[in-house]
Order: structure tokens, then sequence, then C-alpha cells
């Protein structure tokens, strides 16, 4: 007696098998693919987010470099300006040349000028100059009134005026006065305890002959 044919061996059982391998086979890939393309998204997300943290810590970086530019400007015409104001030297020349400039303003003749010793104070030093002016009343007191709108420090004290002379029909003045700027004391290092002397020095006082 023949054995009955097995349901697998059908045409249709093969076409089920079939099938069944196709779709396990697609859900495979599908489902491999789909971890790849997630692994890939997750790595792009988080180089994203360091490129996003780098680019906000740099424009942090720039936002603080601009901003300590501006102060430093800021600061250095500070700077500018004290120095006009009270320089660190005594500048003669300059000194002179801010009366000169002055004088021309308002009218007078500088006839002369002597420059005197300084003085030192705790922080500043003072710069005296003797002037001797020649003008009428009302340009020496411009010229008195205007040395105090420069920009370096300048006061006018003992102000002596006399001898007057008639010039056409104005009467022409002489004067004299002190003229007193400043200047910044630089600070002296103390000298160190213990360390050897500077040759040629005085010894200091109480010290062994």
């Amino acid at each position: 007696m023949a054995a009955a044919p097995s349901r697998l061996d059908s045409p249709v059982a093969k076409i089920v098998v079939g099938l069944l391998l196709a779709v396990l086979l697609a859900v495979g890939y599908v489902f491999l693919f789909h971890l790849d393309v997630e692994e890939k998204i997750t790595k792009e997300q988080a180089s994203t987010s360091q490129l996003n943290a780098e680019l906000a810590g740099q424009r942090r970086a720039e936002a603080s470099y601009f901003a300590d530019r501006d102060d430093l400007a800021v600061r250095e015409q500070k700077q500018r300006e004290y120095n006009r104001i009270l320089p660190a030297d005594a500048e003669p020349a300059a000194f002179l040349s801010a009366i000169q400039a002055v004088a021309n303003v308002s009218g007078v003749n500088l006839k002369g000028w002597q420059p005197l010793e300084e003085v030192k104070e705790a922080f500043f030093a003072r710069v005296p100059m003797r002037l001797e002016l020649e003008g009428k009343f009302h340009q020496i007191a411009r010229f008195t009134y205007e040395i105090g709108k420069t920009d370096r420090i300048i006061n006018v004290e003992n102000l002596e005026i006399g001898d007057p002379k008639e010039a056409g029909e104005d009467i022409v003045l002489k004067a004299k006065c002190l003229a007193t700027t400043f200047h910044l004391v630089r600070a002296v290092a103390a000298a160190t305890p213990g360390a050897p002397a500077t040759p040629g020095a005085a010894p200091p006082a109480g010290a062994p002959q």
C-alpha cells in the first residue's frame, strides 16, 4: 500500500513556508537596519550637542574677549587722561609749552620764565616756574582764567601787577606770578633688611664707622 503524501510536500505548503521565510528575513533586515539607523541618529545627536556646546563656549569666550578688550581700551583712555592731568614726570618743556599756548590765546606777552626746584610731597611733586608777563589788564586776567582750563593742572599764585605804561590809547601792565604744576612721585622700593648696601652709599644712622 502506497504512503500518503506529506502536507509539507504540497505546493501550497512550500509557498507558505517560503513566504514565512521571506517575511522573517524582511523583518530581521528591517530590525537590523532600524537599529543601525537609530544608532547613527543617536551618535549624530550626541555629536551635534557637543558641537553646540563647543560653539556656545567659543561664543562666550569671544564675548569675554571683546568685553575685556573694551574694558582695556576704556582703562587706557582714562590712563591717558590721568597722565595729561597729572603726568608721571615733570615734563618742563610741555609745561612751558602749555603756558605759552595760554599766553597766545590770552594776548599777553610771555617776557620771561625761570624754572624753580620742584618740591616733593608724599605722592606728588610741585613743579614751580616764575613767570613775567606783559599785557593789558583784561588780557592778564584772561591768562589767569585760561591757565586753569588746561588739561594739565596748573595753578597761578603770588600775582603782582604794576608798572603801567601807555601804548597808544591802551595801558600796558607788567605782571609777575608763580605758575605751579604737578607730577606723580614714583614709589621707591624700601631696602630689604640684611641686603648688601649699595657701593658708595652712606651708612645708616647709628652704624659704626
